[in-house]
């Protein structure tokens, strides 16, 4: 194996050198409890975790005191949707979702019905984009929160949120969305696009695992999730991973300094694997939208094969892919975001996510493509599917 091209991006990211290198001395010099303000060791600690506040919530167009740090998009996902329901429960049950949603979304709300809330998964098209008619009917008189993904996971679909926002407050309804895949890809406007509570996580843009950030608009009323001392303004107890905290907020640094290069590069290499795939390889399908889609995402379909074969061959030939999402990768069912979009089940099971960062360049797009043509052929020879 000569090569080592990785394409999971949306899996998690390399973390950068200007990260690490940023976060080195908090875990040793720097090392004071925040919570310690008596000291200087504490202050510097606690000054690092309101800078890199602020540098997160510049970058979505949030004040300061709306942005507050978790362990990660899952946690973000789970203070939302049940901090919203717990607190609002007098005014309502119903809650909105789609079918397409992280499962920790998903999981969520079903868990919710235990305690007699009711959930409404919206229908997509065979793109993945829900259908504004259809939010709009789904709402009740007890709905009390809107949560759709800003940009799916596994086939790269980017929802119309400012619409969705505009619905969601028409009718008196909390908006959430989970922005984990989208941070760092797409432009966010918290108070344009009328976002009242929103998920993000480091490792998806170049920081580190472990921590995440939870946008909560002044006004939402939302319960807390983790109880105990009073950080984070009293909502979010448990002391800080200041050094993670730290990485976070040099990573949303260093995106928004290359934005709009990194976007532009990225927009091309993937079309340059979209055009390349499509052109060489026949019975395939590409899920997701194929231009409101994120700038590093390409999914196809390829019919009368597994994808767990693909991925393994792709493997022997250095090249890090997905058949969907990560945190699903040990099912051996099919992409619940794929069966939404109307495939069936054959079809869907032989899905291959690609995902691309900065790193990647036109010489692995090239060896991807020609890689592919090679691996369909061969499985294609001695699948008892193909006719």
């Amino acid at each position: 194996m000569s090569r080592k091209i990785y394409l999971d991006n949306a899996a998690t990211t390399r973390v950068k050198k200007e990260v690490i290198d940023e976060m080195r001395s908090y875990f040793d010099e720097m090392y004071g409890n925040p919570s310690s303000q008596l000291y200087e060791l504490g202050r510097k600690s606690k000054e690092a975790i309101e800078n890199a506040r602020h540098t997160v919530a510049e970058f979505i167009n949030a004040d300061d005191k709306e942005l507050y740090f978790t362990a990660g998009g899952t946690e973000s996902d789970n203070w939302a949707i049940k901090g919203v329901a717990f607190a609002n429960k007098k005014k309502g049950n119903h809650i909105i979702t789609t079918k397409i949603e992280h499962h920790a979304v998903i999981h969520t709300c079903e868990y919710l019905e235990k305690f007699g809330f009711e959930t409404t998964y919206l229908d997509v098209d065979k793109h993945g984009m829900i259908d504004l008619e259809q939010l709009k009917s789904s709402i009740r008189p007890e709905t009390i929160l809107i949560s759709v993904m800003y940009a799916n996971n596994e086939i790269g679909t980017i929802q119309p949120i400012e619409k969705i926002g505009e619905i969601a407050h028409e009718h008196g309804i909390i908006f959430h969305t989970d922005a984990v895949q989208a941070l760092g890809g797409v432009r966010i406007n918290v108070k344009k696009q009328h976002i009242d509570l929103m998920s993000m996580s480091a490792h998806k843009v170049g920081g580190p695992k472990g921590i995440g950030g939870m946008y909560i608009r002044k006004g939402v009323k939302i319960d807390n999730f983790i109880h105990g001392g009073g950080q984070e303004r009293g909502k979010r107890a448990g002391t800080e991973g200041v050094q993670n905290i730290v990485g976070f907020g040099k990573a949303i640094e260093l995106v928004q300094r290359d934005f709009d290069e990194h976007v532009e590069k990225l927009t091309a290499m993937r079309n340059k694997l979209i055009e390349g795939i499509t052109s060489n390889i026949p019975d395939i399908v590409l899920n997701g939208h194929p231009t409101a889609r994120l700038p590093n995402n390409v999914n196809f379909s390829y019919r009368y094969v597994e994808g767990e074969s693909i991925l393994l061959l792709l493997d022997m030939e250095g090249i890090s892919a997905s058949s969907g999402s990560a945190c699903t990768s040990g099912s051996l069912d099919p992409s619940h975001v794929l069966l939404a979009t109307g495939l069936d089940h054959g079809t869907a099971h032989g899905s291959i996510r690609f995902t691309l960062s900065e790193e990647t360049t036109e010489e692995d797009i090239d060896f991807v493509i020609e890689t592919m043509k090679k691996i369909i052929e061969k499985l294609r020879k001695i699948s008892p599917l193909n006719k």
